[in-house]
């Protein structure tokens, strides 16, 4: 019997926490966020799949509605510790808008925040996620709070800066490693220690050690028993010898006759003595390094005392982006499973027709721009679209059909040979 009850205690103890989970199934996500009302002009979110999705209802989510504008909504759950556990922090971005310059992380913030105040310099525990400005930003944001100041991760992670959904996860383990995944596939990982600033360094340079000053870092020098040869020295330029004195030049009148320069062949240009090795060179001098007396060691960097709400506090230039799946838990495989039922499921990919704008997407639809500029048809037994489709009657309005997935796998079959 006692057996029994300590298996199902381990059993339990098994079982992996789930602490937040958004979808936005239900219509009550208003009561869940809270906007903050510490600027009177946020932009507001709205709750739609966008302009394209794998699923009308699955992959509705949190868009921005509004360009060159501030934003900032939170949800707050029951407060934890990650103390000893593994914490993942897991959800979808989609810039269908093809962003330009914005923001598409979220922040962890302790269970103390004031949510109708959050603000950019509200106190958070971590930022996670992708932020893209021009050409030169394309990363995946991982900002630690460690003792009340922010720490960025010195490695670069590329995000991905397409229109379509992802799934970004960061995964903090409690030896102090951590994880950075995109689309369920491991993008970065590493120490905390080593690839973040967030302790002081283990070694400092000794400032009791000086440079002796008889060390020779030359490598070569010149021979000294190198002499320049007596018949060196030549100049530059030479009087032309082939040059005559013209027949009507006149010494009274045009000056003394002078022959033009010209360059001398025999001139050797500055001598210097032959290079030889350094018989006293001692390689370049290294400061001596000793134990830093600041450092000290923190196996628990991981470690956030509290947790309690989920945050977005951005900006955007142009708006569009959709957030979705939102999930933290302890459990790493837990969160690639929901990834793969989620974003796995509907997830939308694509392929662009060159000149056309003409995008299929996996699953669900058909979006245009403008119309083709030729005579582009993309046929089958269920679909024709060239220049006079009714369907492309405005070219500066998006157009959507939703197709039978058979359909569409007839259209993937078809791209290459019209692209």
């Amino acid at each position: 019997m006692l057996v029994s009850v300590l298996l199902m205690i381990a059993l339990a103890s098994a079982e992996p926490s789930v602490y937040f989970r958004e979808q936005f199934e239900d219509d009550a996500w208003n009561s869940r966020w809270v906007e903050s009302s510490h600027r009177s002009d946020y932009g507001k979110f709205v709750l739609t799949a966008g302009k394209f999705y794998g699923d009308a209802e699955k992959d509705k989510g949190l868009q921005t509605s509004q360009d060159a504008h501030f934003y900032s909504s939170s949800a707050r759950f029951d407060p934890f510790s990650n103390q000893g556990k593994t914490l993942v922090i897991q959800f979808t971005v989609k810039h269908e808008q093809n962003i330009d310059c914005g923001g598409g992380y979220i922040k962890l913030f302790p269970a103390d925040l004031d949510q109708a105040d959050m603000h950019g310099d509200s106190n958070y525990n971590i930022m996670f996620g992708p932020d893209i400005c021009g050409p030169a930003t394309k990363k995946v944001h991982v900002i630690i709070n460690y003792k009340g100041k922010n720490h960025l991760i010195r490695k670069d992670i590329r995000c991905k800066d397409d229109e379509y959904t992802h799934l970004y996860t960061l995964i903090l383990n409690p030896d102090n490693t951590y994880e950075v995944k995109i689309d369920n596939k491991k993008v970065e990982s590493g120490s905390l220690e080593e690839d973040w600033d967030i302790l002081p360094p283990k070694k400092v340079k000794d400032p009791e050690a000086v440079k002796p000053d008889n060390w020779d870092e030359r490598e070569r020098m010149e021979d000294p028993d190198d002499k320049k040869p007596e018949d060196w020295d030549r100049p530059e330029n030479i009087a032309d010898p082939d040059a005559k004195k013209p027949e009507d030049w006149d010494d009274e009148m045009d000056g003394e006759w002078e022959p033009p320069m010209v360059s001398n062949p025999d001139y050797k240009g500055e001598w210097k003595p032959r290079k030889i090795d350094n018989p006293d060179y001692k390689g370049k001098w290294l400061h001596p390094e000793i134990d830093n007396p600041d450092y000290s060691a923190d196996s628990e960097i991981y470690r956030f005392d509290s947790i309690g709400v989920i945050g977005l506090d951005l900006w955007q230039v142009k708006s569009g982006t959709v957030f979705d799946n939102f999930l933290i838990t302890d459990d790493a495989t837990l969160a690639e499973e929901v990834g793969s039922e989620t974003w796995g499921q509907t997830k939308v990919s694509g392929t662009h027709l060159s000149g056309s704008h003409l995008h299929i997407h996996t699953g669900v639809s058909l979006e245009s721009h403008s119309p083709p500029t030729s005579s582009l048809a993309i046929c089958s037994k269920m679909l024709c679209l060239n220049k006079s489709t009714s369907l492309l009657s405005d070219p500066y309005e998006d157009i959507f059909v939703t197709l039978p997935t058979s359909t569409l796998q007839t259209v993937k079959m078809l791209i290459p040979a019209v692209c």
